[in-house]
């Protein structure tokens, strides 16, 4: 395995956000955006990570926590670049920081249709949990995340 890690500041999103966008499996939506992206930045701060080879990003995950579990989101490696231990040593690193904090226990959300990303998991040591199933209530509109007016949104 070969590539430069680091943790993923906000002068990788634009480059980051390419390789998210063309790997099949990760799902993006309008909450990817550089705003979005940074506000999570700092309330997970250090824990999220790219690789780079030759100076340009060629995997990156993005690592949180809500205080109990952790959570990793957009595991990517691009396909020419797979099968090296990139994404293995993402993971790791993400995990080595929840532990660093006690975090005991981290989870993935996968695609039901996933296969190639599911085998990547297992592979790993990544149990399925069959006892859950993800629910999701939309919000409209999102509240901006602007501390100016955050306090002033009207409860609907």
């Amino acid at each position: 395995m070969s590539g430069q890690f680091h943790t993923i500041c906000e002068s990788d999103f634009a480059e980051v956000l390419h390789p998210w966008a063309q790997t099949e499996g990760v799902g993006l939506n309008e909450l990817d955006t550089p705003a979005q992206l940074s506000q999570y930045l700092r309330r997970n701060p250090g824990m999220s990570f790219v690789a780079r080879e030759g100076g340009e990003i060629v995997g990156a995950v993005l690592c949180g926590h809500d205080g109990r579990r952790g959570y990793l989101h957009h595991l990517a490696v691009a396909k020419w670049h797979r099968r090296r231990g990139l994404g293995k040593k993402l993971v790791e690193m993400c995990l080595a920081r929840l532990a660093e904090i006690e975090v005991q226990k981290c989870n993935i959300f996968l695609f039901a249709d996933n296969a190639d990303g599911e085998g990547f998991w297992k592979h790993n040591g990544w149990a399925n949990r069959d006892d859950l199933c993800v629910m999701q209530r939309v919000l409209h509109p999102a509240p901006k995340a602007d501390s100016r007016t955050r306090d002033k949104q009207p409860i609907k």
